[in-house]
């Protein structure tokens, strides 16, 4: 998929960014910019889109996103409907691989952190007790005076680097970039998936929204995002499952159909090919 470029503002008493946001719903945006991004998800539901990587995103959330890999978080459906007492709540952290010097990741002892930022080009979940490590440390990132918060940065990336509580999300790091009336198109046509993947989206609908022929739409999608947009439908049907197995509040046979799937068998099928799992063995390991 090809992105927006976003410029991240930093202030000229900073090196780099660090801010709580606190919205009704997060970003809602694919796009990408130069700046490494560790962000910690701390209220929110929805999903979430990592290069190629689709998952769901849920509180707690820690990820290192690196530089240029686009990136897009969109909150579940309840999160548009203007309740004052559901916000979406990020700690974001923005920072430049060489803000602190063109030699210093290149020192003999940064060179765990070197190889995390390598990483961190496809985009890494961070899981387990380093989650609530990092949780912690960006806490208190916020409110650090002067120096400290370069040593809280440096501390946060060197407990990341040496963990194993790490998963790399996107199969590539190599994106194209585009222009921002490109960017507007690919948007439309992941709003609107998004909003619509639980009922059949034909061909000719979807070419609508993206302003493209239905002949040239298939193409114009692939050539984009390395997969079909069946593909894509069938990703985030498979994660909208996913999230309904773990609230437990539907039957298994409720959740194929309330996830767009309007065969029940082709519902196992496809869910245990992503997950290695049947739905009911996903909802029990899981859950447990």
């Amino acid at each position: 998929m090809k992105p927006q470029l976003l410029k991240v503002p930093i202030g000229i008493d900073y090196s780099f960014s660090v801010r709580q946001d606190k919205m009704p719903y997060f970003y809602n945006r694919w796009h990408y910019h130069p700046e490494i991004e560790l962000i910690h998800i701390e209220t929110g539901t929805g999903t979430q889109l990592i290069g190629d990587s689709i998952q769901n995103f849920q509180d707690g959330d820690v990820l290192l996103v690196g530089s240029n890999l686009p990136h897009y978080w969109r909150s579940e459906d309840r999160y548009f409907a203007g309740q004052p007492d559901m916000w979406s709540t990020a700690t974001v952290v923005h920072f430049q691989e060489n803000f602190w010097g063109e030699r210093f990741l290149y020192l003999p002892e940064n060179r765990p952190i070197r190889t995390l930022l390598d990483k961190a080009k496809a985009g890494i979940r961070v899981t387990g007790t380093t989650q609530h490590r990092v949780q912690d440390l960006l806490a208190r990132l916020l409110t650090a005076p002067g120096s400290e918060r370069i040593l809280l940065l440096l501390t946060t990336l060197q407990t990341i680097a040496l963990s194993s509580d790490v998963t790399v999300l996107s199969s590539s790091s190599q994106f194209a970039r585009i222009s921002e009336a490109e960017a507007d198109q690919i948007n439309r046509i992941y709003a609107y998936s998004i909003a619509n993947f639980q009922r059949k989206i034909s061909l000719e609908e979807i070419a609508e929204v993206a302003n493209v022929s239905p002949n040239s739409f298939c193409r114009y999608f692939k050539s984009r995002t390395r997969k079909t947009y069946s593909q894509f439908l069938l990703e985030l049907r498979i994660g909208h499952a996913c999230r309904l197995l773990l609230e437990g509040k539907l039957s298994i046979a409720q959740v194929c159909y309330e996830s767009g799937f309007n065969n029940f068998s082709n519902f196992n099928k496809y869910f245990k090919e992503h997950t290695g799992l049947s739905p009911l063995k996903y909802q029990q390991q899981h859950r447990s």
